[in-house]
């Protein structure tokens, strides 16, 4: 997969797959169909990990040529050493973890950079939404109340809170709307919230 058909395909992982060093070690933490790692591993030699729970997304990772563990991220990255990879990925998942601290905890040990995407529920359109005592229902969150995988709603600044509480220093942190950077009231206007990580004084 080349840079073109990432960015068609998913223009939010064409514009993170920018922060990875090429060469790196990536440990991908909810890597889906596994098009991240196949991107990072034919474009920017990279090498590593997906985990993954759902059967279908890892036949789909596997098909990929990814090296994929099928494993709960509830569980935890105790199979992995301090500092074994160069980048942690858990893009558009952490939402989905009950435990979503000690997980976090658990990526900033085993990575020396960390890279952390979410649904931003400080968007406008959900506000806008809980405003007329509804719960939001948008691209970046497209599920009814009752059926949504997301237990964990949070905003740019929680998260950015929640960062440092538990040791690591924000290097970048972006809002997305359809894969493109916005300036302008970012916590207003970005769906996607999408931050770059590493631990403090390191």
């Amino acid at each position: 997969m080349n840079f073109a058909e990432l960015n068609q395909l998913r223009p939010d992982l064409a514009f993170i797959a920018d922060w990875v060093q090429a060469g790196s070690q990536v440990l991908d933490v909810g890597c889906g169909d596994g098009v991240m790692l196949d991107y990072l591993q034919t474009d920017k030699q990279c090498s590593g990990y997906g985990i993954e729970i759902a059967d279908d997304k890892v036949l789909a990772s596997a098909k990929r040529y990814v090296s994929v563990i099928q494993q709960d991220m509830e569980h935890g990255l105790g199979m992995f050493n301090d500092n074994a990879f160069d980048t942690v990925l858990c893009l558009s998942s952490l939402q989905m973890m009950k435990h979503v601290e000690p997980l976090l905890r658990d990526i900033a040990r085993v990575g020396r950079e960390a890279i952390v995407s979410f649904p931003n529920f400080g968007y406008w359109p959900h506000r806008t939404a809980l405003l007329l005592g509804k719960m939001p229902v948008s691209k970046s969150l497209p599920y009814q109340w009752y059926d949504t995988p997301n237990v964990r709603c949070a905003t740019i600044y929680d998260f950015a809170d929640l960062a440092n509480e538990v040791g690591l220093e924000v290097m970048q942190c972006v809002a997305l709307h359809e894969g493109q950077p916005i300036h302008v009231l970012p916590n207003w206007r970005g769906s996607l919230a999408v931050f770059r990580l590493r631990k403090k004084n390191s």
